[in-house]
């Protein structure tokens, strides 16, 4: 777990069973990590979306007397140059375009403390690697990541298989890939979270698949079918959620995973040859 803000309080919510109320505060609290010491109970409820009442019932379940308790503890953790607005880029007034692009900055940033421990990353890479087809799993606003990774890992790895469609053939799909020999399954679960990737992660578990989940959020509810999950919030700013670090953490996922694949060299060597022989791309 990286020792940044977002780190330290991912560590402090770990081990906690929390509503899914709790869970958005959590959410919030993580995407705010330099703000968060320094706002009050009334402050954190409106940017998450929830009563001041579940803020304060949310500190107890943490094993805090209040809020007050809760924020005392997140002064003492937080490093000597966090103070109001270090989480939002600046005290300048922005637009709204603005503001949606200085978020997900933001949320970069937050993604960079998080690999600043390499193991969970390379762990997946592993995983990936040896999974013999690879089922890459992204349902509605998760498909274009989940097609996108599945576009350059087949690149490397030697049988992907994209399940981007839901409905009953879903878990026929899944049930395919363990025959073949899959050992694991990458999903992308972003917001808003179908009911079909939990049920189809909690399938493919059962089925006996490692789940290495890309999520918006440590807290989602794909978490608890997840055998591995890595966070990378998505923008909130826009009518759309924007999804720069999921995009960036599938990449870096590929690249751990082709540190693993003895091969991936001379596959994308010979790629090239071909793209050129064929005259694939406009130079």
């Amino acid at each position: 777990m990286s020792d940044s803000p977002a780190g330290r309080l991912q560590a402090l919510f770990e081990g906690h069973r929390l509503t899914p109320t709790q869970r958005r505060i959590a959410h919030c609290m993580v995407r705010r990590a330099g703000d968060v010491p320094f706002l009050s109970s009334v402050e954190l409820a409106e940017l998450a979306g929830v009563s001041q009442p579940s803020v304060t019932r949310f500190a107890v379940a943490l094993g805090f007397d209040g809020y007050p308790a809760l924020r005392r503890h997140l002064r003492e953790v937080a490093p000597p140059e966090a103070g109001p607005g270090t989480g939002t880029g600046g005290g300048e007034e922005r637009n709204e375009y603005q503001q949606a692009v200085l978020a997900e900055i933001e949320n970069l940033r937050h993604l960079a403390g998080l690999l600043a421990d390499p193991g969970p990353v390379e762990r997946a890479g592993r995983l990936l690697a040896r999974s013999r087809p690879l089922p890459v799993l992204g349902l509605r606003a998760a498909s274009s990541q989940a097609r996108g990774f599945a576009y350059f890992a087949a690149k490397v790895h030697p049988d992907v298989r994209l399940l981007d469609e839901g409905g009953s053939m879903l878990t026929d799909r899944v049930d395919a890939a363990v025959r073949a020999g899959a050992a694991a399954l990458l999903c992308f679960a972003l917001p808003r979270h179908p009911r079909e990737v939990v049920e189809a992660l909690e399938y493919a578990r059962a089925a006996g698949l490692t789940v290495v989940t890309v999520a918006d959020s440590a807290f989602a509810p794909v978490a608890a079918h997840s055998d591995l999950l890595i966070p990378a919030a998505v923008g909130t700013g826009l009518a759309f959620d924007t999804a720069c670090a999921p995009m960036m953490l599938g990449r870096v996922l590929l690249e751990a995973m082709a540190d693993e694949l003895p091969d991936a060299q001379a596959r994308l060597e010979e790629f090239d040859a071909k793209a050129a022989a064929r005259g694939l791309f406009v130079e």
